[in-house]
């Protein structure tokens, strides 16, 4: 059984819960539900900040060009970029495809949750710095480069479904050892692991962190696997993260979303 935080709908503060993830059972106050009995809303309150080119597939994808005008260079620390409070979605809610996009990236990242005011970590201290861990999908319209801040792509609404909950630290034995898994229409279309990271967790804490204060609630997203996978409007996108569950949302079109809330 795993403890972990979850926010409910309709409410302000997050409950905690015990997570049976072999038996799709959660247990909250005492009482016994499944997944599907509950209505979640996003668990996280601070800021999300996404890593690029954090994985080594991805980075490798680059070939040539990282050399070339304009990186000239591999990024010789972290290249952040932010996900507002607009795009910040839940569990099981729909994520729209604008008009005009075909399809959307689905990026399956790790969301670190910290836990306490963050600033110039060392590595060898900086998991002592985590509240826990969660399921992000970082939704993108699909775009080539990464040089300039992808405003267009990355910050549309409801572009960054996070949840379903937050799992304690303590539970996660390794968080650079855990298997990545999407499915869309229930096929598996990506999988990857952290062991795959350019710079592991705490690496990654305390390089960030020693120019930037990362505050209690804020998520750091450890980054996004190569090769996204693509979902179009009407399928079901399901994020699997080793040990945290699963993070599941439909992709709808702008009519079908206006037709659903009518």
């Amino acid at each position: 059984m795993i403890t972990a935080k979850a926010k409910f709908q309709g409410k302000l503060q997050s409950d905690e819960i015990y997570i049976k993830l072999a038996e799709g059972k959660i247990e909250k106050a005492g009482c016994s539900f499944c997944l599907n009995e509950l209505m979640f809303d996003a668990p996280v309150s601070g800021t999300i900040y996404g890593t690029l080119l954090n994985y080594k597939g991805a980075l490798e994808l680059l070939g040539e060009a990282v050399h070339e005008a304009p990186y000239k260079a591999a990024p010789k620390a972290p290249v952040l970029y932010i996900k507002p409070a607009n795009t910040i979605n839940s569990h099981s809610r729909p994520v729209i495809l604008p008009e005009g996009v075909e399809a959307l990236e689905i990026g399956a990242a790790l969301g670190i949750v910290i836990g306490r005011t963050a600033t110039r970590l060392k590595e060898e201290d900086a998991l002592d710095y985590v509240a826990g861990y969660t399921i992000v999908n970082d939704v993108s319209v699909p775009h080539e480069s990464v040089y300039r801040p992808a405003i267009r792509q990355k910050a549309r609404d409801g572009f960054c479904p996070v949840g379903p909950w937050i799992v304690q630290r303590e539970a996660i034995q390794d968080p650079d050892q855990l298997y990545t898994r999407v499915y869309i229409n229930g096929d598996l279309r990506q999988e990857n692991t952290t062991a795959n990271l350019i710079r592991p967790i705490a690496k990654l804490l305390a390089e960030v962190t020693d120019f930037m204060t990362l505050n209690e609630g804020d998520v750091l997203l450890a980054g996004v696997p190569e090769n996204a996978p693509l979902a179009k409007a009407g399928d079901q996108v399901r994020i699997e993260i080793e040990g945290l569950g699963a993070l599941e949302n439909i992709v709808l079109s702008e009519g079908q979303a206006k037709e659903e809330s009518q």
